[in-house]
């Protein structure tokens, strides 16, 4: 797919060497992303509390649903039926999946939604969170494992991913992969590399398979995911290898810390192809997609702005604040003057505050209208400081005042 990604801008080189971001467009059926962008995180074919219609007012390009709870729920077979996830939550605009691969594993481990991120604990090959049973088992072909929803057990292999993800029917979709942990030891994360790159391969094969069968569909774009944890060899590794298969793009995944974020996506992207597009997954705080983009990374997904939303916390230009502290009881402002969200438009802190305090359901759609028109302006105006030649300006401003 020659015309899939094509480059619009790029960073100046900075004083430590050159800088891999870039502006682009992606290409899809379903229409086009503008990128740097950011991918809103509709797990179960929803951006939880707020309407698909308001994500497209409050200008989010593209929305990621994830492939192992559709699967659970409720089932591909249906969505497939609906003409592919887009047809069927109504959103009409590109779409995303991920493999399933994340959820299957740190579920398994007890994790829950956030992997085990502790580099200094002690390595082990078998990481189970404490008080937990395991609900994952891999092996050299695949996964099986335990519904968190009803307990009954399923297998996800590389091929039934695409299977799974090609019912879906999103414009972009992952190879299926092994996520691991940093307290996975050297010896784990490199038979676990090996094991991606096997299921790499096989996703590639049943990929081209599916799409020659499935020709009444659209074609969708397939990404192999680079692993490696921290170590800059694995890292360099997967890259290469991923780099030599058929892929569409590439997704930069697995476990590090928010330190080592920009040395790392650097590492990736100096040995990705530079004609082929780069997902940053499961990134979305401002100051780790600054550092995503300069790296080279051009779109990231994060389901942060609708969590911390749900849970009270809203975005500013100054910093995050807790919309349900005692002080914003009496606070007619909006959240954010500058915001041109519906939120801010039209309601103050003291109602939010209220309807948080008052448990309406209204409290979540209002402030995750915010929070998601917030990252989104922020991505949107850092891609027209790359293209324009002022990156290094609006991050020093932006940045300066958000972390200050």
């Amino acid at each position: 797919m020659s015309d899939f990604f094509e480059i619009a801008g790029r960073l100046p080189d900075g004083p430590n060497g050159p800088f891999l971001g870039r502006a682009g467009v992606i290409t899809t059926p379903h229409g086009q992303i503008r990128t740097p962008s950011f991918t809103p995180v509709g797990t179960k074919a929803t951006v939880k509390a707020v309407l698909p219609e308001t994500m497209r007012e409050l200008g989010a390009q593209v929305i990621l649903a994830n492939a192992y709870h559709l699967y659970l729920q409720p089932g591909p077979d249906v969505v497939d039926e609906a003409g592919g996830v887009s047809a069927f939550m109504g959103w009409h605009g590109p779409t995303i999946t991920d493999s399933g691969g994340f959820q299957v594993l740190s579920l398994g481990v007890g994790f829950k939604k956030v992997l085990a991120m502790d580099a200094k604990a002690v390595r082990t090959d078998d990481v189970i969170a404490n008080g937990k049973d395991r609900l994952a088992h891999v092996d050299d072909d695949g996964v099986t494992f335990k519904s968190h929803l009803d307990g009954s057990f399923h297998r996800f292999t590389p091929e039934v991913s695409m299977q799974v993800q090609h019912q879906i029917g999103a414009d972009i979709m992952f190879a299926f992969d092994e996520c691991t942990t940093l307290m996975n030891t050297r010896e784990y994360q490199e038979r676990s590399l090996d094991r991606t790159f096997e299921w790499a391969k096989r996703c590639v094969v049943e990929h081209e398979r599916l799409t020659r069968e499935r020709n009444h569909r659209p074609y969708q774009a397939l990404f192999g995911v680079v692993q490696g944890a921290q170590y800059e060899d694995l890292r360099r590794k997967a890259a290469r290898d991923l780099a030599a298969l058929d892929f569409d793009g590439f997704g930069i995944g697995g476990a590090l810390e928010k330190t080592e974020l920009g040395t790392i996506v650097r590492w990736v992207n100096e040995e990705l192809p530079e004609g082929k597009p780069r997902h940053l997954l499961g990134i979305g705080e401002p100051e780790d997609v600054f550092t995503g983009v300069e790296n080279g990374a051009d779109t990231f997904d994060c389901v942060a702005p609708s969590r911390i939303a749900r849970n009270g916390t809203v975005y500013h230009p100054l910093g995050r604040f807790h919309i349900t502290n005692a002080g914003y009881k009496r606070d007619f402002r909006p959240i954010d003057d500058a915001c041109d969200c519906y939120t801010c438009q039209h309601h103050t802190r003291a109602y939010i505050h209220h309807l948080f305090k008052a448990k309406e359901m209204l409290a979540s759609t209002l402030a995750t209208i915010h929070n998601e028109r917030f990252i989104v302006r922020m991505i949107d105006v850092m891609r027209e400081s790359i293209i324009e030649g002022r990156f290094a300006d609006y991050k020093a401003d932006f940045l300066g005042r958000y972390l200050n």
